[in-house]
């Protein structure tokens, strides 16, 4: 099994694509999204969970929270919490991820502490980096395959790169979930894949 996940902070460019891809190919998907992304975005918010993917929380605006307080990690967490449910509808808890990964026994702490479970990703396809950072469909690919093991925890992200507008994770996606099932592998939310 692998488990599809996407992080959604920036911008919502490859969200449509990105739900026509699962909805068409019948695969599930668990979708990190920051407060700001919910209060930006609240169409796209909807969209994903109606559409029955897994919501996780991934903070208000995206810090570094080895830079943060305890009582500031608990600020991110429970407003986002918030934010997400009354925009999406749906809850959160208790699947969080750290902003860009940072994290330490600290803040991992402090986030238990508020009843979330931090999870990071086996693999980064590195589209976030667009066309402008030497990134492509390819190589989006070829780093998802290369990583390839039961459990794989892929991370994507649903925005377009800033600088060139490509969204390689949702163009990609196509292609990726193909190849995967060539390989023998189906797709799970990670409810289903942590309680494997």
């Amino acid at each position: 099994m692998v488990a599809l996940t996407f992080d959604a902070g920036a911008n919502a460019n490859g969200v449509p694509s990105i739900l026509a891809t699962l909805r068409s190919t019948g695969v599930p998907a668990t979708f990190f999204l920051t407060g700001r992304f919910a209060e930006s975005f609240p169409t796209s918010s909807r969209s994903i969970a109606t559409a029955g993917h897994r919501l996780g929380n991934h903070s208000v605006d995206h810090p570094d929270f080895t830079t943060l307080s305890d009582a500031q990690i608990r600020t991110q967490v429970l407003n986002a919490a918030t934010t997400i449910r009354t925009i999406a509808g749906r809850d959160p808890s208790p699947l969080f991820r750290f902003p860009f990964g940072a994290t330490n026994t600290r803040t991992i702490a402090a986030v238990n502490g508020v009843g979330y479970v931090p999870v990071r990703w086996t693999v980064d396809t590195l589209g976030w980096k667009g066309s402008a950072g030497g990134q492509s469909t390819a190589t989006v690919l070829a780093r998802v395959l290369a990583a390839l093991t039961p459990g794989e925890i892929v991370l994507m992200h649903v925005g377009a790169n800033p600088d060139d507008g490509s969204t390689l994770d949702a163009d990609t996606l196509p292609a990726m979930i193909t190849a995967l099932r060539d390989r023998g592998y189906g797709f799970v939310t990670l409810d289903a894949l942590i309680a494997r």
